[in-house]
């Protein structure tokens, strides 16, 4: 069964607030995440992922 992305958690990057579903503009919002309290956490995951791949493009470099 495909995932329901209408109905999982989003992070609005312009508020700070959680959304379910499609609440606010494509534009504004970053997800989907499963839970409400990952959406949470997204600049968190952002800033974890943006990390590995610099290091990622670093060590492809060398």
């Amino acid at each position: 069964m495909a995932e329901d992305i209408e109905h999982q958690y989003w992070y609005n990057q312009k508020t700070g607030e959680v959304e379910q579903g499609f609440q606010s503009p494509s534009i504004d919002r970053v997800g989907p995440f499963a839970t409400r309290d990952e959406a949470a956490h997204a600049l968190d995951t952002l800033r974890e992922n943006s990390r590995r791949w610099a290091e990622d493009d670093a060590a492809e470099d060398r």
